[in-house]
């Protein structure tokens, strides 16, 4: 509807305009004789309408009547990304992935070889529970000791069926700081199956056979071999002595019808209840000759259970913290 009207209202411009471009009386191609083409221009000041402005005017009013206001939409200026300097368009800015690579798996080492065998034909560790540096074979009916991994500090071998513990048994294990082989039949220990390691300090023998103690490691600390069939010939003259590292002496429930003695400093606690002894010597715990003499480590002594009336002994424990425990009547 706006664009028939528009070309009206050009078409009654175009003739004006032409007519007001121009002086008055002249048309369109004539020119008097000696006029210049300066006199021609309009006076300062003064507006024209040339056929340059008008098509201005129809092109603008043209697209003005074209478009609808509200079809108009805000201009949106668009820039893309500059890459980073350095880095042209077409070089990647992502670094290249390289596989990562496989995980190792590493087997879990053993405590020795494979092939040690116990005396059922099967390897150490399966029969047994080899946890770190110990050894655990209770209860599985084993009849002599099994050969260790030579990393074994600590064995326990409960209740089993042993009988006598040989001279190789250990041999090799310069680690092993404590045996257990309580609740075996054990009657016989060789002299050289516990001598030659070093770094023994806990030896327990309880509920077993034994009437006779093999020679034992100067660094052992704890001694337990209650519920023997021990008899006093059967430990060697001196033998707790030696051991300057000894602070736990368990022999109770034995057949001892002495007291072993005499005993290193070191020696904290002595249990020799429920034996056959009778007498004291009045050496067994302190010296005769010094009477200024203490054994002040010594606090813990139990000879209950056995015939011997204290009473009549007093000078065999005068250098002691604590009178023995036992029967004083």
């Amino acid at each position: 509807m706006r664009l028939p009207a528009f070309l009206s209202l050009l078409a009654l411009l175009l003739p004006e305009a032409e007519t007001a471009s121009l002086p008055k009386g002249r048309r369109w191609g004539k020119r008097s004789p000696g006029e210049d083409e300066t006199s021609t221009a309009p006076p300062p000041g003064s507006q024209t309408l040339g056929l340059d402005h008008v098509g201005k005017l129809a092109n603008l009013s043209l697209s003005e009547l074209l478009t609808d206001p509200g079809d108009r939409l805000p201009k949106v200026n668009v820039t893309s990304l500059a890459p980073p300097s350095g880095v042209s368009p077409a070089q990647s800015t992502v670094a290249p992935t390289t596989p990562s690579p496989k995980p190792m798996t590493t087997r879990p080492t053993t405590l020795g070889p494979l092939d040690s065998t116990t005396s059922q034909g099967l390897p150490t560790c399966l029969v047994c529970v080899c946890l770190g540096s110990s050894v655990y074979c209770d209860d599985i009916d084993l009849e002599s000791i099994p050969p260790l991994p030579r990393m074994t500090a600590y064995l326990y071998a409960r209740f089993n069926r042993i009988r006598h513990v040989r001279a190789g048994d250990f041999k090799g294990l310069t680690k092993l700081k404590k045996i257990d082989l309580s609740g075996n039949f054990i009657s016989s220990i060789d002299n050289n199956a516990l001598r030659l390691l070093p770094a023994l300090r806990d030896l327990v023998l309880l509920e077993n056979q034994l009437a006779a103690l093999p020679m034992l490691p100067r660094g052992i600390e704890f001694l337990d071999v209650r519920h023997n069939r021990l008899r006093s010939p059967g430990i060697q003259p001196g033998a707790f002595e030696a051991l300057e590292k000894l602070q736990f002496l368990y022999l109770a429930d034995n057949l001892l019808d002495s007291i072993p003695g005499p005993f290193p400093l070191s020696l904290r606690s002595l249990h020799l209840q429920n034996n056959k002894i009778k007498a004291l010597r009045t050496d067994s715990f302190c010296d005769p000759v010094e009477h200024r003499y203490t054994r002040r480590q010594l606090e813990d002594i139990r000879l209950d259970g056995n015939p011997i009336n204290l009473s009549h002994f007093p000078s065999a424990y005068f250098c002691l913290p604590r009178l023995p425990t036992g029967r004083l009547t």
